[in-house]
């Protein structure tokens, strides 16, 4: 391992729950590939007929092994391992992309409110990486920092639900929102967010798209569990298991999954 965060910068995740480094996750080159290969993505999404906006682009991974060339790439796993320790697992990845003018709002709300159940501890580490320039005008992610010590608000049912990427949010009085924060990005930079901080973002009613690609890992001490027949798998990404995990094989997509969603990646978090 070559860390790429000082033990100020791992203090400082532990205390608040994300942090922005300030570096480029991937070499120029690396990076640019990447973005070329979403671009042919979205060009696949937006021409198979799928009713669901691009920011629903849940575990491509599953269906396009070529993800884990930057998923397990030890530039990614380099910003994690200090947080994580050496034993690393992918656990999901996902494009969220929000279209100029017509982006759409994502509600407060805690990551770990989706995978409640499937996860001991639920420790989630994720990178989130901007595809595009995220900036306040285009709904760059807000975090509201110090709150991830619980994970598990409660949640009501949103307004003008076709206008949200989720059908819920955080209950009023469970967030103070004039403590968030924006994380601003250039392109090829990331923000580091535990699982379970309280975090959204406003609707893109810019000229700019914006997208970003989470990829989020858990220690490989972290016990894994499944519901029943989903399909879902993790991936050994470095080091060894030390919670009794099965785990998929990157080299191939993930057929159990693909069969199982045949209308291609189901809306997801």
């Amino acid at each position: 391992m070559t860390a790429r965060l000082t033990p100020q910068h791992v203090e400082k995740f532990n205390a608040e729950g994300f942090l922005l480094p300030g570096v480029d996750v991937f070499k120029p080159g690396k990076f640019e590939a990447l973005k070329t290969y979403f671009d042919e993505l979205l060009d696949e999404w937006s021409t198979t007929g799928r009713s669901r906006s691009p920011e629903h682009m849940d575990v491509p991974h599953f269906w396009h092994p070529r993800l884990f060339d930057w998923l397990l790439d030890d530039e990614v796993l380099d910003l994690v391992e200090p947080i994580l320790g050496p034993d690393i697992a992918l656990f999901s990845s996902h494009f969220i992309c929000k279209p100029p003018a017509i982006g759409k709002r994502v509600p407060w709300h805690e990551d770990s409110a989706y995978w409640k159940g499937r996860l001991d501890p639920m420790r989630v580490v994720t990178v989130w990486l901007a595809v595009d320039p995220s900036t306040p005008e285009n709904g760059c992610m807000r975090v509201i920092p110090g709150t991830h010590l619980n994970g598990f608000s409660d949640y009501d049912p949103v307004a003008n639900p076709k206008e949200q990427v989720f059908g819920s949010e955080i209950r009023q009085g469970q967030y103070d929102e004039s403590k968030a924060v924006d994380c601003v990005l250039k392109a090829g930079q990331a923000s580091l967010h535990d699982g379970r901080i309280i975090h959204g973002s406003a609707a893109n009613k810019g000229t700019m798209r914006r997208c970003g690609y989470t990829m989020r890992y858990i220690s490989a001490a972290t016990k894994h569990m499944p519901f029943p027949n989903s399909q879902f798998e993790i991936y050994l990404a470095r080091g060894r298991d030390r919670a009794g995990n099965t785990y998929g094989d990157p080299t191939g997509p993930n057929a159990g999954w693909i069969a199982k969603h045949q209308d291609g990646q189901p809306a997801g978090h």
